[in-house]
């Protein structure tokens, strides 16, 4: 494998960063959430993200396609939505005599899962599958789905009625899982304007899907110094503490493997051969919120998994790097 070059990352960065400039035109605010999804398509990873109707979850993944040239469909998920409808079936032809083979709506490059937890285990299941193992299996034949391929699932924490929360083993699956909030009165005002009356703005396009597979290639050759991935080993191995009385359940090594993928993904989208402290620290959170799970004692104290992995990070700093 070559050795990652400065020059070669340098402008894999300005490329990125016209590509958010360019996503900018559409979305205003939400940089966390357009840095997060660049950031998982960097790592090879999925999304879930949680927050209120209208805060432009939809409109930021199919912007985001529109720049990167590749197909965006979004799935509804509602109580009698079924395996069949996502990834497909197998349909008789009565005037054939045989059997083919409809593909479902999975086989897209951008996948938005809208409210995932509405959707009964069956279907949760099938996506998650999806995700995890990059194929379909439909009767005897076997499909690869599309690549570049990215799910980011929703969810509405208001209303909670009908619902089918995701078991923990399956939000495993996803790299991050993001909260988004409401934007200030500024960015408020700014999307009036931008949106009130007026033509969408038409995106260029900057990106191929080979541009994306090289990106990730680069990416996984990221100089991560061994204090650094010690250091996410200690931190991820904290949140099982048996005797901890806040909490139930750790993260699994897929957190450990999360971090620092996502790690490397960041310090590549910042123009750098290396991670530093920062990119992990501000990654703790999406990484490894949706993997713990709380104790009852610790959901009565009113406590959030955010709250745990701040105490966390106080007990266990992060070290110093010297010489990157």
């Amino acid at each position: 494998m070559e050795t990652l070059s400065e020059q070669a990352v340098q402008q894999e960065h300005a490329l990125l960063e016209r590509t958010l400039y360019e996503i900018k035109k559409v979305i205003v605010g939400q940089e966390t959430l357009l840095e997060r999804l660049l950031i998982a398509l960097i790592a090879q990873g999925h999304v879930l993200v949680e927050g209120a109707p209208g805060l432009a979850k939809t409109l930021s993944l199919k912007s985001l396609a529109e720049v990167l040239s590749v197909s965006f469909k979004r799935i509804q998920f509602t109580p009698d939505l079924l395996p069949a409808d996502l990834i497909g079936t197998r349909i008789y032809n009565p005037s054939q005599g045989e059997f083919y083979t409809e593909l479902g709506p999975i086989f897209g490059n951008f996948i938005l899962a809208d409210e995932i937890n509405r959707a009964p285990a069956k279907v949760q299941s099938a996506l998650l599958e999806a995700m995890q193992e990059g194929q379909v299996t439909l009767g005897r034949e076997t499909f690869s789905l599309n690549a570049p391929f990215l799910v980011m699932a929703t969810q509405n924490p208001i209303e909670s009625e009908g619902t089918y929360p995701l078991p923990e083993a399956q939000m495993d699956r996803f790299l991050f899982k993001l909260v988004v909030t409401y934007p200030d009165s500024l960015e408020e005002l700014a999307i009036i304007e931008r949106m009130g009356g007026h033509a969408m703005p038409t995106l260029e396009p900057l990106l191929s899907g080979e541009d994306l597979r090289r990106m990730s290639d680069h990416a996984r050759q990221v100089y991560l110094d061994p204090k650094l991935t010690h250091y996410i080993v200690e931190l991820v191995q904290a949140t099982r503490q048996p005797d901890h009385p806040h909490l139930r359940y750790g993260a699994s090594p897929r957190g450990s493997l999360a971090l620092v993928n996502a790690a490397r993904a960041r310090a590549f989208l910042c123009g750098r051969t290396y991670v530093i402290p920062e990119d992990i620290d501000v990654l703790v959170h999406d990484c490894l919120r949706h993997r713990i799970l709380l104790s009852y004692e610790g959901l009565a104290a009113g406590l959030t998994p955010d709250r745990i992995l701040d105490e966390l990070k106080a007990q266990h700093p992060c070290p110093p790097i010297t010489g990157v």
